[in-house]
Parts: C-alpha cells; structure tokens; sequence
C-alpha cells in the first residue's frame, strides 16, 4: 500500500490458517464437549470437525453457522482481507450451502498500522463478500497485539443438501479442486523469496470462492465434503476418513499443486505448522518407503482458503470433475479413493 512501509506480516508470528491450533491440541480441548446435547435440531456440531454448525429450522431450511480469522500471510492490507473473507466463506460452501451474510472480526494494534491500511483490508474483505452476493452486515472490532481479520458467516441449505466430512463411502472417488501449496508459498514470501508471478498465482487461489459447494451439495452422488485448509490434506483427509468411518488411498502423482510449490520445498520454504501437522496426525498415515522429507511437507502443508476435498460416486467422478472445471477451477483433479478399512491415509 502506497505510504505503508511496515509488513503486516512482520507485525505477526504467524499468518493463515498456518495460525491454526495442531490438530492433537485442537482434539484435546474438545474431546469432553458434546454439542448437540438435548438439541435434536443441531444436525452438525463438534463431533467430526465439521466446516461449520449446522441448525435445522423445520423441514425445508437449516442454518449454516461458521466463523474464520487470522493473521496476515502477505503485506497487502486489500489482499489480506479478500484472502481472510474467501476462506471464511468457503466454510459455508463446504457444507453445501448458500452464504447470505458476514460478521466482520477485527483485531488491530492501534498505533502500529495506519487508518487507511485498516480501511483497506476491511475493504478487501467486504469486496469478496459482494463477490459472493452477501453483506457485510456488522461486527466487532478490539485492539490486540497482533492483526486480526476475518469473518462470522451465516448460510442457509435444505437439509438433503448438506454434506458433512462424514458421508464418503467404500469405493468413492476423491476429488480436490484446488492446487496445494499456499503454505509454502506464504513461507518463501515471508522471507522475500516469492517471485511476483508466484504472487499473483497465490492470490488467485486464495481468492478463488469456493462456491461450487453449494452445487455439489445438490447432487446425490456427492457424499461427503470438506475444504482443505490448516491441517493440510493429510489432516483434512484424515477428518473425512475417522468421521466416515473409511480408510483412504491418495496418488501423490495425481495431487496438484502450485507451479513452484516443490522446487520451493526442495530449499526449505516450509511453515512450522506444517511439522505440527505431522506430530499429531503422523501415526494415521502411510507413506511409501524413502518418502522424502519434502515431500512429506508438501502434503502437511497449512492450505489458507484452500479447495474443497470432495467424496462421490466412482462412476459418476469424471461428470463431476468436467462440472467443477467448467465452473472455474481449471486445478481440479481426482486424486484418490475411499476403500473400506481402519481410518487412515495411505499415500501410493
């Protein structure tokens, strides 16, 4: 931003859904909570690490319920709030349904940053939200150490729309619509090592609506749906996975990822969230023999409004792909399958 010499990302220690608590933490601080309780009409809780909450109101509609924020992963103060907007967003989408208003969350250090790059990433953020048709309809700001931006999103579905992590069934095919490596990438520009197209390559992705998920949710074949973000694919497969009850088999050829994500790797551009990852996930997964170690990170690494992992029938798969590549997300590919067994990943 014009006049604006500090980095947002300095004023940070962390930045993303890189920020996000380790899965084991995470699993730990809500293992003795049971959300639905009395309420019958809850339908989505705490109880697999779901996208979002989701209320049944009567026979026709359920409300979706979500909230998402962070710290900066890039200096921009516009494109940290378009990023933040579109990943909080993607939690209504993943569940199927239509987003139909925002919260705005806001944490600044005043004194630090200036009014107008505050503006701007308020600004940024309410873009995307009309990009999606929704308002931003209020909020709450505070004064806090660190940046903070992002969103409570409230969404609407019918209940046979909904897709939960927890529906994939033996021999569905796996479908990611959005390349990996936003992780890695925010790493090498934390350190001034992203080159500008790499930039521009993140920004597309990050900014990319998720918004195919409200489609698949319409189609009977899709079983189960989650999008990709802090706990990296490893972590969001293995949601789907231990909530379906399922093993699942991924090709890491198959996987796409962002044009510099493993030359990146290869040097060393990886988050530490991306080993906390794997501390706490490691133990469910199976990887082939001499994996190397970058590889590992790759499929580790933290996603910030990553694409949607998405179940569905094997012989309607290649319809489904041509659907979801025909609505934009020209990354979209089958990785992998649903097989019956113990809940893990198995990397082929």
């Amino acid at each position: 931003m014009s006049g604006m010499t500090l980095r947002l990302t300095d004023l940070a220690h962390g930045g993303g859904c890189g920020c996000k608590l380790a899965p084991s933490v995470l699993q730990e601080l809500l293992s003795k909570q049971s959300a639905a309780g009395p309420f019958s009409q809850l339908l989505v809780g705490t109880e697999t690490g779901d996208d979002a909450a989701v209320w049944q109101i009567d026979d026709n509609q359920c409300i979706i319920a979500t909230t998402d924020f962070f710290m900066p992963m890039v200096d921009d103060p516009r494109d940290f709030g378009r990023i933040a907007a579109a990943n909080a967003i993607s939690d209504v989408y993943a569940m199927g349904g239509r987003p139909v208003m925002a919260l705005a969350i806001l944490g600044m250090p005043l004194g630090k940053l200036p009014v107008e790059a505050v503006r701007a990433i308020l600004e940024g953020g309410a873009s995307v939200c009309a990009e999606a048709g929704i308002p931003v309809a209020g909020g709450h700001s505070i004064d806090s150490p660190e940046p903070i931006y992002g969103l409570a999103v409230i969404g609407l579905a019918k209940p046979q729309n909904v897709r939960r992590n927890s529906g994939a069934k033996p021999g569905d095919a796996l479908i990611l619509t959005k390349a990996i490596g936003v992780g890695i990438y925010s790493a090498a520009f934390k350190k001034r090592a992203l080159p500008d197209d790499a930039y521009e390559e993140l920004m597309t992705t990050t900014t990319l609506l998720n918004r195919i998920g409200q489609t698949l949710g319409e189609n009977s074949e899709v079983h189960a749906i989650t999008d990709v973000t802090g706990f990296g694919i490893l972590g969001h497969a293995l949601e789907v996975a231990r909530g379906s009850g399922v093993g699942i088999e991924i090709e890491f050829d198959k996987i796409p990822f962002l044009a510099r994500t493993k030359a990146l790797a290869e040097s060393g551009f990886v988050t530490g969230a991306s080993g906390r990852n794997w501390m706490s996930y490691g133990h469910d997964v199976v990887l082939p023999d001499d994996f190397p170690e970058w590889q590992k990170a790759l499929l580790t690494d933290p996603q910030t409004s990553g694409g949607l992992l998405v179940a569905c029938g094997a012989d309607q798969a290649d319809d489904i792909l041509s659907q979801i590549e025909g609505a934009g997300y020209p990354m979209a590919r089958i990785i992998g399958s649903i097989a019956s067994g113990a809940p893990q990943v198995r990397i082929l």
